[in-house]
């Protein structure tokens, strides 16, 4: 890194990163326990507090923002386990944006880069034709023979780090039909007890599209008329994490405006990650007084859909499934950001047949972070390895988890153990839906 950048750098830390927030952390080590990074790498550098310092120490001027520093900012998860542990509640994780973001601004990438980010950050999430275009390729290559081809000839092996096991995981995506014709307003079954407007996602209205319509379905079982803003797009939770934080702020603006116009009582995710950042648009739009209100009152809506279904009861019905053991794996951002722990569990409980498990450690990051298990594969494997470890102790048949990169990872971590004839893994609502149908064709109450 030249000079001329590390000046610049250094002063985008000064200027953007709250002093206060950084002297806030008491150095007092609660931290570490819960820092996957740590866990693996036990080396300070690699903490929490650790990386606080370092943020500190370049805008004190005594550190110098290198590639070292960089280096250990991008190898943080972003999980934010740090937070609810910290006595003095230092917002980590919005220190982290910040200066995750001002390195990307200051910093001159090669050309490859800027063109997979250009892609990536620009082109592909923020707008939902091309993700629909890409799942497009992928149906196509799915159903084509195209995938039976490829993975016969063992081509995916040439691939860097577990791209050919992820490749595996792969759900079965939705043809172009299915994609075309998504729905904007549906009505309760039964008597409405509530409006509510769906945060359908990318990710999760194309390749995980099937888990969407399960939490609909469930949402309207509950007594809920689900509107679906058309106008909405990504939720720019990539966007935010990944340095690219106008382009978030631009994301979030659009996502305002959408969801205002459907006078709904709550906003609704299924996906950990995205709810994590729904609910913070107020403090991605802090510095926007003319953004301010409309921010808190959007964010005050925001719900995840599991505690709408313990708030109206849904619990309480006669759902039930053939026997198995099952555990759940927290989604890091649910449970960090979000504080929605207890409902997922009281929701599996409820569920007649099933032997939930509660996992060691169920709070620890699985390594998916969003794009983490590509970018920093060996980290991410190593996370997983130790989750598996985890999950073997609960002998579950089933892992449920409520985002879909943990889903995704999951289900690599079975595929790595060599466990998919005895275990599988699925998120919470199509957990949910099946014992509701499994339910109804038995005779109970729908």
């Amino acid at each position: 890194m030249n000079g001329k950048a590390a000046s610049d750098i250094r002063d985008g830390f000064r200027e953007r990163l709250d002093y206060n927030e950084l002297m806030n952390c008491m150095r007092c080590g609660f931290c570490l326990p819960s820092c996957p990074t740590y866990g693996q790498e036990q080396y300070e550098g690699a903490s929490p507090r650790g990386r606080i310092a370092l943020m500190k120490g370049v805008v004190d001027g005594v550190i110098e923002p290198d590639a070292d520093v960089e280096r250990q900012l991008d190898l943080c998860l972003g999980c934010r386990a740090c937070e609810p542990v910290c006595p003095s509640g230092v917002k980590y994780g919005h220190l982290l944006e910040e200066a995750r973001d001002v390195i990307q601004s200051k910093k001159q990438h090669k050309l490859p880069v800027r063109l997979v980010r250009m892609f990536v950050f620009r082109g592909l999430f923020p707008r939902m034709k091309w993700m629909r275009r890409l799942h497009v390729a992928i149906y196509w290559y799915q159903k084509s023979g195209l995938q039976r081809l490829v993975r016969g000839a063992r081509v995916l092996r040439a691939l860097p780090g577990n791209l050919e096991q992820l490749e595996r995981t792969l759900p079965d995506v939705p043809g172009p039909a299915a994609l075309r014709s998504r729905p904007t307003a549906l009505s309760a079954f039964g008597e409405p007890k509530m409006k509510v407007a769906f945060f359908r996602g990318c990710l999760m209205d194309t390749m995980f599209m099937e888990t969407n319509d399960a939490t609909m379905t469930l949402l309207r079982m509950a007594g809920c008329d689900v509107v679906v803003p058309p106008d909405q797009g990504c939720c720019g939770a990539l966007h935010a994490h990944g340095g690219e934080k106008e382009m978030a702020k631009r994301l979030a603006k659009a996502n305002i405006e959408a969801f205002e116009a459907a006078g709904a009582d709550a906003i609704i995710s299924n996906a950990g990650g995205c709810g994590a950042l729904l609910v913070e648009y107020d403090h991605l739009l802090r510095d926007e007084p003319q953004w301010q209100e409309r921010a808190k009152a959007f964010t005050s809506k925001v719900r995840d859909f599991t505690e709408i279904l313990i708030e109206l009861r849904f619990a309480d019905r006669r759902l039930s499934l053939p026997e198995q053991r099952v555990t759940y794996q927290d989604s890091c951002h649910l449970r960090n950001v979000m504080g929605t722990s207890k409902a997922p569990r009281e929701l599996l409980r409820s569920i007649a047949g099933i032997r939930f498990r509660e996992m060691e450690e169920a709070d620890h990051c699985c390594g998916s972070a969003g794009i983490y298990n590509i970018t920093e594969s060996k980290m991410s494997m190593g996370i997983l390895d130790y989750k598996m470890e985890k999950v073997r102790h609960t002998e579950a048949h089933t892992i449920v988890t409520a985002n879909p990169g943990c889903l995704l990872q999951m289900k690599l971590g079975i595929v790595r153990e060599g466990a998919e004839a005895r275990m599988r893994a699925v998120h919470l609502a199509d957990f949910l839906l099946e014992a509701a149908l499994h339910d109804s064709m038995s005779g109970g109450s729908a």
